[in-house]
């Protein structure tokens, strides 16, 4: 394996109301097959895992995606905060 993953996978929860956005969840990152034809997933410890997963190659975090991050952490938090 490489010392970094190829990919990262998220568990990608469905919007419950009209205009909400969906929740990815960081759960794993994988590594790719030396023979190329495959993937190795490894979940983080301590995570339960279901529904829909994807997953994606990694990209930097920006400053914006970090927001979006906090935002989601607050609404998490006090669900009564956003009505």
């Amino acid at each position: 394996m490489s010392k970094s993953p190829s990919h990262r996978a998220y568990v990608v929860s469905t919007p419950k109301a009209d205009g909400e956005k969906s929740f990815w969840r960081e759960v794993g990152v994988l590594w790719p097959h030396k023979n190329g034809k495959g993937y190795d997933l490894i979940i983080h410890e301590g995570i339960s895992v279901s529904g829909r997963v994807v997953c994606t190659e990694p990209k930097e975090k920006t400053s914006e995606f970090e927001a979006q991050i906090q935002e989601q952490i607050r609404e998490m938090a006090d669900p009564k905060e956003k009505e």
